[in-house]
């Protein structure tokens, strides 16, 4: 197809006047990394890591906490959108390899380009890529898609901030124009763009209604993707169910994915509640995030005999920073002394101890876990980058390593509790009558702020340490959608907060931590950080030229970051805990940025389901 393509383009270009014919050819291109060259050459066969000749066939249920109301994914509904398995009926212009960092090839586009300053890309859709209802997905397709999602979500307005036009500039291209040159991850971001049946949504419901892309809606989506919507019950479950005839089924980007017939999706509103229909054959795979229930949770006999497995899988794609988000948009997170204070005053090791069996450890980077985690004074490229923002940023940066406080015995918890009296003291909060107390006589007072009773394992004992400093403190646990609506509109003391980091950082990293996202409601810069120093190391990771300058820009940020104390980190684990029922197999080799794969690249094996027991 890619060579198809080729041969067509030079055939225009050989037509063309001798005006035209001075306009660069685009380079087309069937996959792109973001500093890399491909893994995968033209013409592939299939990904390194999938079983080309997997069986098709079977059902896997999987649970998920929550519930929905709307399968719109272009606006929220109340209880939110089934996004897991909206993910399998819509599709992408382009799709990441699992083994290789930030590399995408072609999915709905069958190529695409860009110039060497960046400053747009253009996709070239697949003349056989089809809707559901047998209808073309289009260039109008595209643009549709983009303008209504910038429209109307925030997070799509900021991420697709940069692009300043998209238009159709042939029978199959779709070109999107960037405002700044140089920021090679914007092609790939566009990429990745969620593409909506244009003539659906502007078409009429079964029962007579307009539909309205801005609105809820229940009723089941047009999608394009190897799944359609087969039957749910709102907010409780979704049935997905593969399409026999589905259009690119032969792709080399799909060869070996998605293999079981049917995929079930049951919500349920208690994370207790959810492992227990694990355990009673309801779900048959489950990521656990639990510490408790990985130590004690799965000593059932299902797991004794054999029927019930527990593995753990690598995590090398994403590094995470999981923190207590303080609110710097409220005046007494302001100072850097009391944030620190706050971050002394976390009993981890105490908890780590009684409540996480001892499994997990402190997140000590915003990138924790990658080679882009900052560590020991910063030198060399890295300490080139730092100094040419001295006047930005703390100046500890280049003298002190960050370092969380340890308290592993009773002397070293009062040597936390007593240095943070005093820095406490030096921001101007005296103890008085065991509280608080400005100048203004104001008492220094916490919510902290959940939105599960798991919650409170955690949090009572922080507020424990809290209240020993004399800093009155609250926990509130409140239902989902609230807890949603108060961190959206940033209503909040603390709260915890997590964002995963990918093995190449750029763009969001400006709605994580820039200064613009800190003023724009529903923002991922819960913090509300807004810092001259940061937004411009942010600009260093999007622009940077090469692997090592993205390395050292990286772990520059990262530095500055937690030279300032914004959050008190919390604690992560390397490994994904994965419980399945004996029923499903998987290559021998799985996605080394994948982690477990499932259920992308695993399939139904009928020898171990005669064995296991038939799906109750």
């Amino acid at each position: 197809m890619i060579r198809t393509v080729l041969q067509s383009l030079f055939v225009v270009c050989l037509a063309a006047s001798p005006v035209a014919a001075q306009t660069p050819a685009p380079q087309w291109r069937h996959g792109s990394a973001l500093l890399d060259t491909p893994k995968y050459p033209p013409g592939f066969k299939h990904f390194d890591y999938v079983n080309p000749d997997a069986p098709k066939g079977g059902l896997v249920r999987l649970g998920a906490q929550g519930a929905f109301d709307s399968f719109n994914l272009v606006v929220a509904g109340v209880k939110g959108s089934p996004e897991q398995g909206l993910g399998l009926i819509y599709e992408t212009l382009t799709t990441a390899s699992l083994d290789e960092p930030s590399a995408s090839y072609g999915l709905l586009a069958v190529a695409f380009a860009f110039p060497d300053d960046y400053s747009s890309v253009t996709f070239r859709m697949r003349p056989d890529a089809r809707w559901h209802d047998g209808r073309p997905v289009t260039a109008e397709d595209v643009i549709f898609s983009f303008e209504v999602l910038k429209a109307n979500s925030p997070t799509y307005a900021f991420y697709y901030g940069n692009v300043v036009k998209a238009e159709k500039i042939g029978e199959r291209d779709v070109k999107f124009t960037f405002d700044e040159k140089g920021n090679r991850e914007l092609p790939q971001i566009m990429g990745q763009l969620l593409v909506l049946p244009k003539h659906w949504w502007e078409g009429t419901a079964p029962d007579g209604r307009k539909r309205d892309v801005t609105q809820t809606t229940l009723e089941p989506p047009l999608g394009s993707g190897q799944y359609r919507l087969k039957s749910f019950v709102a907010g409780r479950s979704a049935v997905y169910e593969r399409v026999k005839d589905y259009w690119g089924a032969a792709l080399n980007v799909n060869v070996g994915k998605w293999n079981f017939d049917e995929i079930r999706y049951e919500y349920y509103r208690d994370a207790t509640v959810l492992l227990e229909a694990f355990k009673g054959d309801q779900i048959d795979f489950r990521v656990e995030n639990s510490a408790r229930n990985w130590a004690t949770g799965y000593n059932f006999p299902a797991r004794e005999q054999g029927r019930v497995i527990l593995e753990e899988f690598p995590s090398r794609a994403s590094g995470v920073m999981q923190a207590f988000v303080l609110n710097l948009r409220r005046e007494k997170f302001s100072d850097a002394r009391v944030r620190r204070a706050l971050n002394l005053a976390f009993p981890f090791e105490d908890i780590r101890k009684t409540i996480f069996s001892g499994q997990y450890e402190r997140v000590s980077s915003y990138f924790n876990g990658l080679e882009l985690a900052s560590s020991g004074l910063p030198e060399g490229p890295e300490l080139a980058i730092l100094e040419s923002l001295r006047d930005k940023i703390p100046a500890k940066v280049f003298t002190e390593p960050y370092a969380n406080p340890v308290a592993e015995t009773a002397e070293a918890v009062r040597n936390n509790l007593r240095e943070a009296d005093r820095l406490l003291r030096e921001a101007g909060w005296e103890l008085k009558d065991r509280k608080r107390v400005n100048a203004k006589g104001e008492t220094l007072t916490i919510e902290l702020l959940g939105d599960s009773p798991n919650d409170e394992r955690v949090y009572l004992p922080y507020k424990s340490a809290l209240d020993r400093l004399g800093i009155v403190t609250s926990v509130r646990i409140v239902d989902g959608v609230q807890h949603v609506n108060r961190t959206r509109s940033f209503d909040f003391d603390i709260v915890s907060g997590l964002w995963g980091q990918s093995l190449s950082p750029g763009n969001e990293q400006r709605e994580f931590w820039g200064s613009q996202a800190a003023r724009r409601e529903g923002s991922r810069n819960l913090a509300g950080i807004a810092d001259p120093g940061v937004d411009a190391l942010i600009d260093r990771v999007i622009f940077a030229r090469d692997r090592a300058e993205l390395v050292a820009a990286t772990k520059a940020l990262d530095r500055v970051l937690l030279a300032h104390d914004y959050m008190v980190p919390q604690w992560t684990y390397g490994l994904q805990r994965t419980a399945r029922w004996n029923r499903y197999s998987h290559p021998e080799t799985l996605p080394r940025y994948g982690a477990s794969g499932f259920p992308t690249v695993w399939w139904f094996d009928t020898a171990k389901a005669q064995a296991t027991g038939a799906i109750r």
